[in-house]
């Protein structure tokens, strides 16, 4: 057995839909599949998503509020009023700040942007600063991707005689501020016909109203900002990461070629995956740990001296939030650890003084991963008395709902069902702890809170080519709503397998099935080329891929889970010595039987492992191996002892060893030509010392002395001599018996029967006597479960 890791869920897709779309479109039913499990199940809707770029933007004045924002700017840009974008400190705040400050710059505008410091500020506008901004003289503040909660600084706004437009995208309570006008998706129902638009999306359909055509050139900075907010690639967000990542692709913006020299990204190679893994934590760094005025500076920076000063403080910036979420995290677990079970935890609350508010987020998404439940983290302030915190969240536990329930104690919070961010009293966390955690009672299961890894389908290697992986691809760009695709391959045999990369971290095996072949890589699975014994069938999941070496291409599979669902056989026969395998069993929980006492004291390392005694047939019986993995220590000798311990069980594993002495075994039992020359030898000499010569008669045959003692210890139970202190002699009485009844004969056969079935056997004729006495039940299937 191979246990997975994760729950996989394979999705129940309609088949009938898999086959007619595949017909009508031409193509391959794998990429039917993705398309159908997607809801595209229609030949015009899968042809708009497989064709996204071919598409039209939506008109921006279907947004409520968008006449009377753009009238206003235009106004403001007309009378050269001070006009201050307000944006947010992450990657979708920053690049809508750039997005509209650059758009207001080439109109003419007085414009400047300010965005919060997330340590002395917090999320959001404040009062502070827009009576700041007043008496600078701004008449017209415009949010970006931030503002649909801030009831109170829009009151001050109006106080102040400022007109105020938010443009956001966040969750919609209740009751909304009351501003000179507001763009959001969301505002009115039905009103735009796409409502997953990021910060930054919203800031481009804002631009696009205010220069009456699409700005295609600003596509950069909103897909960077969609994809690094999570939001559903899909529809219109679908089509603003395609097109941004063709402008990224050959892109002439100072900052954004400083920063890919700073982090080795080749622009022409470009995906959604360079955006969220590498462009956007660089631009959240500055925000993290300091102000994210300079990430904002270097996406408008005019040129490239300047463009790379600022590259190089966000690296240095991006290395020190690495250190940094690394020493955090590590102390999360410890305080987890040490202070909080899970049994009692459904919802991981924990905070410390000093803790960096800027990447307490990506230690809850760190510690959620981990543990897999919902987690906040918080950073204490105790001359406040607050407590600033970052949430993240698992599937069936809708964290903004949730907070909502604790509103009366979160005078600051907002976010989305699976993250959210808020402000609180330190005296009310385990308030809200014993909230949380109560609300979790209610709304999860166990089930819940194992890892699930969802999947496209279970395939078999015909399905997989070169040509059906060029179809998957086209989905791409992939992310929230369009995740890349994942699948399963069931009970495939394994070809090859080998630990790679430094310190053997990674795994490289060929999969083979219906006599194909399919290379697979798994990352950090190094480890797990110990847990796959030579005939295993493998299940794996993982995504599909196209490896290109020198000027080869051939179809691969990026492992991340694997299992084996039978029991299996490991083999290290042959004395090899135990330090040399033993490692491997590390964190296998393995029990090691042992059928002789001596062997205890033989074998040093039995000290410092499991080990079960099975001297007899009667406790080989009665040991409990279902479920486990064994080690078959040393040599049983009795075939009744080692079917016992094994027959009508359900192992997990077992390893054989069978550690032997030599002089215990002989390779073949002596033949009757053997047993007629020392008969023959007894009746001439009459009396022969076998104690003191036997070895001697031994050496002149050339026999070894134990095939002399087990001659004489037959003739002695057939009754044929007699034995007095070493002294053998005949018997004068002739009986006619055959060497067979013997017991020690009898044994002798046994054993050497035994001996070539467990120590000189091929390992699959030693897997075919294991498998003939184990249990035959119903091998255990991997979690997987169907959703729709």
């Amino acid at each position: 057995m191979l246990q997975a890791k994760t729950r996989w869920i394979v999705h129940d897709t309609n088949r009938d839909k898999v086959q007619k779309l595949a017909k009508q479109l031409e193509i391959s039913t794998l990429a039917a599949t993705l398309l159908v499990n997607r809801g595209f199940d229609s030949p015009e809707e899968a042809s708009i998503f497989l064709h996204m770029e071919d598409n039209q933007f939506h008109d921006p004045f279907l947004m409520p509020d968008m006449e009377k924002a753009v009238e206003r700017i235009k106004r403001a840009v007309n009378n050269k009023e001070p006009i201050l974008v307000f944006g947010d400190y992450d990657a979708d705040g920053v690049t809508s700040t750039s997005l509209l400050t650059t758009v207001l710059q080439e109109m003419g505008a007085v414009v400047d942007f300010y965005i919060p410091n997330r340590f002395t500020e917090g999320y959001g506008p404040n009062e502070a600063a827009f009576r700041k901004a007043f008496d600078e003289g701004v008449q017209l503040i415009i949010t970006v991707d931030t503002g649909i909660s801030a009831i109170h600084e829009a009151l001050v706004a109006k106080e102040l005689g400022i007109d105020l437009i938010i443009t956001d995208h966040h969750e919609l309570r209740d009751e909304i501020p009351e501003a000179h006008a507001i763009i959001h998706p969301k505002l009115k129902e039905d009103a735009y016909p796409f409502p997953y638009l990021a910060g930054v999306g919203v800031a481009f359909k804002l631009a696009h109203a205010l220069y009456g055509k699409v700005p295609y050139d600003l596509l950069d900075l909103v897909a960077i900002g969609t994809v690094c907010d999570l939001v559903p690639l899909i529809g219109e967000n679908r089509l603003i990461v395609k097109k941004g990542l063709q402008i990224l692709s050959s892109t002439k913006r100072p900052g954004l070629l400083a920063l890919g020299k700073t982090a080795g990204i080749q622009f022409a190679d470009l995906s959604e995956e360079t955006l969220g893994f590498t462009i956007g934590p660089r631009l959240n760094a500055a925000g993290r740990l300091d102000s994210a005025v300079p990430a904002a500076n270097l996406l408008m920076a005019k040129h490239a001296d300047e463009a790379a000063l600022l590259a190089d403080e966000i690296e240095i910036l991006n290395k020190e939030r690495q250190t940094l979420v690394s020493e955090m995290t590590k102390e999360a677990v410890d305080m987890i650890s040490m202070s909080y079970p899970l049994s009692e935890n459904k919802v991981l609350v924990i905070g410390k003084e000093g803790w960096n508010a800027g990447v307490i987020g990506i230690v809850a998404s760190r510690i959620t991963e981990q543990f897999y439940r919902p987690a906040i983290v918080l950073s204490y302030d105790s001359h406040t008395g607050q407590a600033k915190g970052s949430a993240r969240s698992i599937p069936g536990f809708d964290l903004f709902a949730n907070l909502l329930e604790c509103a009366d104690i979160l005078p600051h919070f907002g976010g989305h069902p699976m993250a959210a961010g808020m402000t609180l009293d330190i005296k009310d966390v385990d308030e809200l702890r014993k909230r949380l955690n109560r609300a979790a009672n209610n709304q999860l299961s166990a089930k819940d809170f194992v890892p699930v890894t969802e999947l496209e389908a279970s395939i078999s290697l015909d399905d997989i080519t070169l040509d059906t992986i060029k179809e998957v691809e086209r989905l791409a760009p992939f992310g929230v709503a369009n995740p890349k695709p994942a699948f399963m391959v069931k009970n495939a045999a394994v070809n090859h397998v080998r630990k790679i990369g430094g310190n053997d971290a990674h795994l490289k095996l060929t999969l083979s099935q219906n006599d194909m072949l399919l290379d697979g890589v798994g990352f950090h699975l190094g480890k797990l080329a110990d847990d796959i014994s030579p005939d295993a069938k493998l299940s794996v999941i993982g995504e599909l891929s196209i490896n290109e070496w020198n000027n080869r291409r051939k179809p691969q599979i990026f492992i991340r889970d694997m299992a084996i669902n039978e029991w299996q056989l490991f083999d290290f026969r042959g004395n090899k010595p135990f330090k040399t395998w033993v490692p491997l069993l590390h964190g296998k929980d393995a029990e090691f039987i042992v059928f002789h006492e001596k062997t205890l004291s033989r074998v040093p390392e039995l000290r410092n492992v499991r080990t079960v005694l099975i001297p007899s047939e009667e406790r080989a019986q009665e040991y409990r191996m279902d479920g486990k993995n064994v080690v078959l220590v040393d040599f049983p000798f009795e075939t009744a002892i080692i079917e016992g311990l094994v027959k009508g069980k359900k192992p997990d594993r077992i390893y054989v060893h069978f550690f032997h002495e030599r002089e215990h075994f002989f390779h073949t039992i002596p033949t009757r030509d053997h047993f007629k020359w020392y008969y023959a030898f007894l009746a001439k000499r009459r009396t022969f010392n076998v104690k003191k010569y036997g070895e001697d008669l031994a050496a002149y045959r050339g026999w070894s002395k134990e095939t002399v003692q087990f001659m004489t210890q037959v003739f002695f139970e057939l009754d044929f001599v007699k034995i007095d202190e070493g002294i053998i002699s005949l018997k004068q009485a002739k009986m006619k018996k055959d060497l067979a009844d013997s017991p020690s004969f009898q044994k002798k056969q046994e054993m050497i029967k035994l001996e070539n079935i467990l120590l000189y056997s091929s390992y699959p004729e030693l897997k075919k006597w294991f498998e003939e006495r184990v249990a035959h039940s119903i091998p255990h299937e991997e979690e997987v479960e169907a959703w729709t």
